[in-house]
């Protein structure tokens, strides 16, 4: 498999288009080639291509931030004396001046598949004021680690949010490149967009659907993003930002367990079982303990669960993240009623809502869980039509 950025340098007649122009980097740690060469480094070093800037997303071009608001600064790049803009700093849209640095932005970021990951609301940012600016955006495409399955109710009008940049599904199944081809339709965009497909990427073919296990090794894309196991169960366990629960920050497999000193999770995952054992199809829960190092619970024994998104158990298709998490939070609800399980703090910004609901872009999750009588049916009932209803939509922007 080629990823997008390994054409571009191996064929110089990909590259044509882009002579004589100013050409900018929108990238991030894991934007690397095949050969591990950071992307940067990469194009800079050839001789027909004019590199003028750069810019980082979330967590900063050299992913040194740890947490969520934590800000980047600008900077000039030290080894190739180009200013690196922060897309996450005093600004969330690149600025005129920034824009004024370019006349063509490549963009290669390694995605996770799911709408709360903020790479993807940049991505839009840049194309609107590249539409605004008269200036060209390739997309260099990269695998969804996520691979092509779709889950989640669809972000509601009046919900969007640096964590919801639009009406799309938790988890989207789509590439960068691909969803940027509907971000261009959708917000109508006028611009020269162009995606550099990857060669060989089959996005249903195990044992990795999409990601190339064995033959490209895998490079966090944000701090706590450590392996294909955290991308598969991401589009449910992002949802424990929004929690009082832990969802593994400070231990070494973030995003894959959580956990609170105050639950029984054997109880928990009986309960589960209990609910909707359906829903647990194609992966395995399995008991934990872990004490985190830093950010919730910090120095305190956790009772938790761990997601095994891995291993023989494995089943792409059958696996449903977001289900999974929404049971959990359903169990927790069904065996601590007065459990104080929703985190009132501003998340990503975003004053006067709930976290929980700003990352699923609308409250529909939270009320189910937490009225007494609701069943997994009835939340099946409005997700399937949202899930339908997206997998329609994204066909005509698939490139795969």
């Amino acid at each position: 498999m080629k990823f997008g950025i390994d054409r571009l340098l191996a064929d110089p007649e990909l590259r044509a288009p882009l002579k004589g122009k100013r050409v900018a980097l929108l990238a991030h740690p894991a934007s690397v080639t095949a050969d591990l060469t950071h992307s940067l480094d990469a194009l800079a070093g050839l001789g027909d291509l004019k590199l003028s800037a750069a810019f980082g997303p979330q967590h900063g071009m050299r992913g040194d931030k740890q947490d969520n608001m934590v800000e980047t600064e600008d900077f000039t790049d030290p080894q190739h004396g180009i200013p690196v803009f922060s897309l996450y700093g005093e600004v969330r849209r690149p600025t005129g001046q920034s824009m004024g640095t370019f006349d063509v932005l490549l963009v290669d970021m390694q995605d996770l598949g799911c709408r709360i990951y903020t790479f993807i609301t940049t991505l839009l940012y840049v194309l609107e004021a590249a539409a605004q600016h008269k200036k060209a955006v390739w997309v260099l495409d990269r695998p969804n680690p996520a691979g092509r399955p779709i889950e989640g109710l669809t972000l509601l009008p009046g919900w969007e949010s640096f964590v919801g940049a639009g009406p799309i599904p938790m988890r989207h199944g789509m590439t960068l490149g691909e969803l940027g081809r509907w971000f261009v339709d959708h917000f109508k965009l006028d611009l020269d967009y162009r995606v550099i497909e990857m060669e060989g990427y089959e996005p249903e073919a195990a044992p990795g659907y999409g990601w190339p296990i064995g033959e490209r090794v895998w490079i966090n894309p944000s701090p706590n993003a450590p392996n294909l196991w955290m991308a598969r169960a991401y589009a449910g366990t992002v949802m424990l930002e929004g929690t009082t629960l832990s969802e593994g920050r400070g231990t070494t497999r973030p995003l894959e367990i959580f956990g609170a000193p105050d639950i029984d999770t054997k109880a928990v995952i009986a309960e589960m079982r209990s609910f909707a054992p359906q829903w647990l199809a194609g992966c395995v829960l399995r008991e934990t303990w872990f004490e985190p190092t830093f950010h919730k619970h910090v120095g305190k024994l956790c009772s938790g669960v761990h997601i095994h998104a891995e291993g023989p158990s494995y089943d792409h298709e059958a696996f449903k993240p977001w289900r999974v998490q929404a049971l959990a939070f359903k169990a927790i609800r069904r065996l601590y009623p007065a459990y104080d399980l929703w985190r009132d703090f501003p998340y990503e910004y975003e004053f006067g809502k709930l976290a929980i609901d700003v990352i699923n872009g609308g409250p529909g999750l939270r009320e189910w869980v937490d009225a007494p009588q609701t069943t997994a049916a009835d939340l099946d009932a409005v997700t399937i039509p949202d899930e339908q209803a997206w997998e329609a939509e994204r066909r005509p922007y698939l490139l795969y």
